[in-house]
């Protein structure tokens, strides 16, 4: 899919700088042809020679290089895409702001054309206020994201930071470059991330749901030509570019905007991992430790995945998770019946790469009379399948209509 596609791949520098010589490596096999800016910084952790081996092509450092062409500008009028991998929280900061002290800076400046960014940082400089102002304004100004994700840091953390893998960039990289718009005309609702049920001011139940899974449906369904409303419960994550979000604390608040919003929904994505209880009476002071037992009465949450499918519209797709520790298939079928979804998702959050928290999912999806058991992939990756099969259950439901 990028073949024949011109990509300039600015690199920053951070330790994360040895993954992109991999990146380059997979652009030039997927048929792309490459040209790489590094800062001054990157060039103190890999060395152009190893780009320049790479790409096939002179590596760009120098603003001040003397030639014929203007090299920003030139590399602006050449690109169809530009990536930056890794890309620090001082060069975010730096385009962000409109800084241009370097070639790589200005000839982002330049770009006509999309631009891709991969960050890599320590988990404390992600989550910096500074740094998630800079991220948002990026995300506004319509610049891609891939990452980062959640492993081992260089620091020693483990924690999120980590630039995404090559192989995840570049299958971004075809999504920026060639996008579906199957889903234009349509208005997606997601649901993502865990509920809140209070006992008292200052406690309350919920889950591991940290609502990846969720927001990573929400964007790719945008990026599709899709309406999105995200319905949300609380959770660290940006809200993606285009994207209604509609946040939520309780089952209930969850239940309320979901049935609404479900009314002009073509398609329900139910990813959120709502709770089944709560608490049957809130303490309105914070309940002291006094060394008596302590009991909580539970009482059932609103079922909101049943309610959607008793007030099923005709020609609407409604999709259901599942969250598994035994016997995960059986238990999906028998909930894809009593909620009356058309698709469920579902995983058996034991596996390792599967489940609450990480970056990567394993996920089997029932659909018609179909179960397709699907390896370990990224949940971004995840979300196209999961897409791609509510494509099939658009198309099916209009022939039969």
């Amino acid at each position: 899919m990028l073949e024949g596609k011109r990509i300039v791949l600015g690199v920053t520098g951070g330790i994360a700088a040895y993954k992109a010589c991999e990146l380059t490596r997979l652009f030039k096999k997927a048929g792309a042809e490459v040209r790489v800016v590094m800062t001054e910084n990157a060039a103190k952790f890999v060395s152009p020679l190893t780009f320049e081996t790479l790409s096939g092509n002179q590596v760009n450092t120098d603003s001040f290089e003397r030639a014929w062409e203007i090299g920003h500008i030139a590399l602006a009028k050449w690109a169809e895409l530009m990536v930056i991998a890794p890309a620090t929280a001082n060069v975010m900061a730096k385009i962000s702001a409109g800084v241009c002290d370097d070639l790589l800076t200005t000839t982002v400046m330049a770009m006509p054309c999309p631009v891709l960014i991969a960050p890599a940082m320590n988990c404390v400089m992600w989550r910096s206020a500074a740094n998630q102002a800079n991220v948002e304004t990026l995300r506004r100004r319509g610049f891609f994201f891939s990452g980062p994700e959640t492993g081992s840091l260089a620091c020693g953390d483990a924690d999120v930071g980590r630039m995404a893998e090559p192989a995840e960039i570049a299958a971004c990289a075809e999504d920026v470059l060639n996008p579906k718009r199957d889903f234009e005309g349509l208005t997606v609702l997601v649901t993502a991330g865990p509920t809140r049920e209070m006992i008292d001011p200052v406690r309350f139940l919920s889950n591991r749901s940290t609502g990846r899974m969720g927001y990573a449906i929400a964007e790719a369904a945008e990026r599709r030509g899709a309406k999105v409303v995200l319905v949300s419960g609380p959770v660290e994550l940006p809200v993606p570019a285009g994207v209604q979000l509609v946040p939520v604390v309780s089952t209930q608040d969850m239940f309320k905007a979901v049935t609404e919003n479900a009314k002009t929904a073509d398609v329900v994505i139910q990813a959120a991992a709502p709770a089944d209880f709560t608490p049957e009476s809130v303490s309105s002071q914070k309940i002291k430790k006094t060394g008596a037992d302590m009991s909580v009465r539970l009482v059932p949450t609103p079922d909101i995945a049943k309610t959607l499918g008793e007030n099923k519209r005709p020609g609407q797709i409604l999709v259901a998770f599942a969250a598994e520790t035994e016997n995960a298939l059986e238990n999906a079928r028998g909930k894809r019946t009593r909620k009356n979804a058309d698709l469920i998702v579902v995983n058996d959050v034991t596996r390792p790469g599967a489940g609450f928290a990480g970056d990567t999912n394993i996920v089997s999806i029932l659909f018609e009379n179909e179960e397709t058991e699907y390896p370990v992939m990224s949940k971004r990756a995840v979300a196209g399948v999961i897409l791609d099969n509510v494509q099939r259950g658009l198309v099916c439901r209009s022939r039969r209509s």
